[in-house]
């Protein structure tokens, strides 16, 4: 039976990625080592980064005056990171859900923090609009993509102050004005690579600006001065996201990415939306085109458990909600073949048939 994985992260990676990465860890480049085991100041992987860095910037036109690192610890450790190179007096931070009340929480420690909107209220099911940027504000935090909550922001907005942005399950997913962010940031684990890195985006004259000490390790002044081998980088998922990167490419970059992900997305939609059964849960204008959330209506509500069982038996691996929002959510990254989006689509209409 084929699995469909629409977990949200880690998550669906192309096929040609992992099989690239598993014979790169047998033997990397014909090298007759593991890209596990090689040094990461070896001439190979040095090719290898300097290529990947090289694809970030083609593949999102990344303007001149900004460099990309790859680091670990994670979108949280950007967290503090932020603050910490960023943050003199007061920091703008939208609150979309979990992930930018994180975030948000973070800042705290290191200065003012004014939250300029959130739809905590609604259970983070829309983006909060019509709101004011403090014009003081050192930056303006957003996380464009809420993986939870089934919402996204899918312009490249305006900011009085320099714009800070989470895209850890949305970046490559459409073209972008990447001059109107100070800094993105994200995990990789959605839709670039395995679990271990993440990719940062700054533009390097806002930094060195803050009256601090910043550590060491936490200061990307450290880590723009040493190509992202300040201290030993995570050599496989570099490996990996290098080789999604190319198929990025290879596949016709973002402008082919969005046009795929419109159509799954508007497909999986139109099929909730026209279910006696399913509804979404996310506003229609806010919808993401990454995680689409939807539950059983009120009078089907006591067959979620029967469905979720139904659907994994089929196939549909991952699609149990949050347990915050409850129900189902569909993560259909780059990766995800829209034959899978239609696969569940006829696992839903045949569950109504049956019920």
């Amino acid at each position: 039976m084929k699995k469909h994985n629409f977990s949200a992260g880690p998550s669906i990676l192309p096929r040609e990625v992992i099989e690239k990465t598993a014979q790169a860890v047998l033997d990397f480049n014909g090298s007759g080592l593991s890209i596990l085991e090689i040094s990461h100041r070896s001439k190979g992987f040095e090719a290898v980064i300097a290529e990947a860095r090289d694809l970030f910037k083609e593949l999102l036109n990344i303007p001149e005056g900004y460099s990309v690192l790859f680091l670990g610890g994670g979108a949280s450790m950007q967290f503090c990171m932020v603050p910490y190179n960023f943050l003199e007096k007061k920091a703008a931070y939208l609150n979309t859900g979990v992930w930018a009340n994180k975030a948000m929480k973070e800042a705290k420690g290191f200065g003012e923090v004014v939250e300029v909107a959130s739809s905590k209220e609604a259970v983070y099911n829309y983006i909060p609009k019509g709101y004011t940027i403090p014009a003081d504000a050192d930056y303006f935090h957003i996380t464009t993509n809420n993986t939870i909550y089934g919402t996204e922001i899918l312009t490249d907005m305006d900011s009085p102050v320099p714009m800070i942005a989470d895209m850890s399950s949305d970046i490559f997913s459409r073209p972008m004005d990447v001059s109107k962010y100070a800094m993105i940031y994200g995990g990789a684990q959605k839709n670039l690579a395995p679990a271990g890195v993440t990719f940062v985006i700054v533009k390097d004259e806002l930094l060195g600006k803050v009256s601090r000490y910043i550590p060491t390790m936490l200061n990307y002044q450290t880590h723009i001065a040493e190509g992202s081998m300040f201290n030993t980088p995570p050599v496989l998922p570099i490996y990996s996201a290098l080789e999604t990167l190319r198929w990025l490419k290879a596949n016709g970059g973002l402008v082919e990415m969005e046009k795929r992900n419109i159509a799954k997305a508007e497909l999986l939609y139109n099929a909730i939306d026209n279910s006696k059964m399913f509804v979404g849960t996310a506003n229609k204008e806010d919808r993401s085109r990454m995680n689409v959330c939807f539950v059983m209506k009120p009078e089907y509500k006591e067959l979620e458990a029967a469905f979720l069982k139904f659907a994994t038996e089929a196939g549909m691996d991952g699609i149990k909600g949050h347990r915050s929002v409850g129900g189902f959510r569909a993560s259909i990254y780059n990766a995800m073949p829209i034959e899978s989006v239609q696969a569940l689509i006829d696992c839903m209409h045949e569950f109504e048939k049956q019920n």
